[in-house]
């Protein structure tokens, strides 16, 4: 149905134009052709949906410093995450800031015209930089806007279907051009991964529709492993039903959580922080509300009250929650509270990479000239749990290196151009037709929408051995029912029905590996919150889990934490 009309040439190929794939290709075009694609327009990136802040001491608060943000993101990630990356995510953090700032970024000021802070979650004190609640929306325009004055090349409305190449070596990628109905292939000597997170196969989540963890299926389909797959953060407060993010700034401000009693029942959970208490901590705490029936007139959702902080406050630095609330719940949260429940909202794990953002083929090993950045990829800084506004962090700071990465390997390797072949391309033509031509009884969306189901309802904020073990087993027989569905749209101009198929098929690839991770997890740890296995367990789980394509099934394999500065302790707030 679709035909191959022209290779594309170029040395650096960035897939993804959020903030960590623009911020790479800044680092790559000066040196070398670079382009950029991207499945949507780069300003409909999901960079775009991040509201509350990035988070980086400044000096400008005499409490905090660089080495009070290390230990808050040690200690949220339930020292899980590597603390050598976690020591570059926050050294770097004002370097990064600084640089948005100089790029256009209009930031909040304070009086004396500093850049804003303002306090999050899991931090000890105010390091979140902040644009009213529109941050990821003022950066990923700042950062666009740098993209078109350096004239790099972005193809917007390209889904990639296949990387060319292996766990080798990376040398292209294959794209379906959906506003002229063609595949176009893009050769390259280096190739960054920066497609985004993967909360969509939850059916309640703050993601888009086109966060299918893309990325992480392109990386397994060459064989390589996902690390930490189990641990995904469900954000405390999404609009009840909507699923839509109402930003941990509205806590940060001071607003209040309150139950079906009117009682503010942080207290009972983190009596110090109350409701600034890292996100698995409060959404656990807002699920046990609901589930011993202490919800809102009983049913699952409990109120966030802002209303004190009064109007000005609220229309000059929560402009977009009161638009929200009132658009979509029918809620003014001038005079009454925000119903929220906990949704599906960040990816922990993703592809195994190095502090330097080089893609690890078997979890250690490094791809020449392959790598990834952002949200797909696991540099583990976050562990089991990440902080608010370090999301926004990592992009930035992952992204710049990935840049300088792939211009140290084009300086020193000098690899030379693949010109990409029609035995490159055969694959990757044949299983789209043979995928495009399926006739089968099943439909793609009934399958996504019971994907969805399962996933929430088995492996939610709290999980057990009996749910998880029939979420796995629904989620297999899911991949079985899709092999046979139907495609019926023959259009190559923008056939959405393939496309949601294809994301499709890649959700179905990674729930597995969550579901499977989580099942195989015997712990509770950060966002892995386990009924059958309550404790956090040091012994034998202080590793990251690395989930390996095996035929048919999957292989676990695991490596070590890296522990610096800061031993694992119990973890209170």
């Amino acid at each position: 149905m679709l035909k191959h009309t022209e290779t594309v040439d170029c040395d650096v190929l960035v897939i993804g134009a959020g903030l960590a794939g623009m911020r790479a290709a800044l680092e790559t075009c000066g040196r070398y052709r670079t382009a950029i694609l991207s499945k949507v327009h780069p300003l409909r990136s999901h960079s775009d949906a991040a509201q509350g802040g990035i988070a980086a001491s400044l000096g400008n608060v005499e409490e905090d410093s660089v080495e009070k943000h290390l230990y808050d993101t040690v200690k949220g990630s339930d020292f899980l995450g590597d603390q050598d990356a976690q020591e570059t995510l926050v050294s770097d953090a004002a370097t990064a800031v600084y640089e948005l700032e100089h790029f256009g970024a209009p930031f909040s000021r304070t009086d004396s015209g500093r850049i804003g802070q303002r306090d999050f979650g899991g931090h000890s004190a105010k390091r979140a930089c902040y644009v009213a609640d529109l941050t990821g929306h003022a950066l990923l325009h700042s950062l666009y806007e740098q993209v078109l004055k350096h004239r790099i090349p972005t193809y917007g409305e390209h889904f990639v279907v296949a990387l060319c190449g292996d766990r080798n070596r990376v040398t292209g990628a294959v794209a379906y051009d959906m506003a002229h109905g063609v595949l176009r292939a893009f050769s390259a000597r280096a190739v960054v991964l920066a497609t985004g997170g993967y909360a969509r196969c939850f059916q309640l989540t703050s993601n888009d529709l086109h966060n299918t963890g893309d990325g992480l299926s392109l990386a397994w389909q060459l064989g390589i492993p996902l690390e930490d797959m189990e641990f995904v953060q469900f954000h405390p407060t999404g609009l009840y039903r909507q699923g839509i993010l109402v930003s941990e700034a509205a806590r940060g401000e001071g607003g209040y959580l309150l139950n079906r009693d009117g009682a503010r029942f942080m207290e009972r959970y983190a009596p110090k922080v109350m409701e600034l208490a890292p996100r698995d901590v409060v959404s656990r705490s807002i699920q046990t509300e609901i589930d011993e029936g202490r919800g809102v007139d009983g049913r699952d959702f409990v109120n966030l009250d802002i209303r004190h902080l009064g109007k000005q406050l609220i229309l000059e630095r929560l402009p977009q929650i009161h638009d929200l609330a009132l658009n979509f719940v029918g809620v003014d949260c001038l005079k009454e509270p925000i119903p929220i429940q906990p949704v599906a909202h960040y990816s922990m794990g993703g592809i195994p990479t190095d502090g330097d953002t080089r893609v690890l083929a078997d979890g250690l090993k490094p791809t020449p000239g392959f790598f990834a950045a952002g949200e797909c990829a696991c540099v583990s800084v976050h562990g089991a749990n990440r902080l608010g506004c370090n999301s926004l962090l990592e992009a930035v700071v992952f992204g710049r290196r990935a840049g300088k990465a792939t211009t140290s390997y084009l300086d020193a390797e000098k690899p030379t151009e693949v010109k990409l072949t029609a035995s490159d391309l055969a694959p990757a033509l044949e299983n789209l037709d043979k995928f495009c031509c399926s006739a089968g009884p099943d439909k793609a969306p009934e399958i996504r929408q019971e994907l969805g189901a399962v996933m929430t309802k088995n492996c939610g904020v709290f999980r057990d051995d009996c749910g998880l073990s029939q979420g796995l087993a629904k989620v297999r027989e899911l991949k079985t029912r899709f092999k046979n569905i139907v495609i019926r749209d023959r259009s190559p101009l923008y056939n959405t029905e393939l496309t949601e198929a294809l994301q499709l098929r890649n959700m179905l690839q990674y729930a597995e590996v969550i579901v499977a991770s989580a099942l195989n997890r015997t712990e509770s740890r950060g966002s892995h919150s386990r009924k059958d296995h309550p404790k956090r367990d040091d012994v034998n789980w202080l590793k990251h889990t690395l989930t390996f394509p095996d035929g048919a099934g999957l292989r676990f394999d695991y490596k070590p934490v890296r522990i610096t500065r800061f031993q694992p302790v119990e973890r209170k707030y």
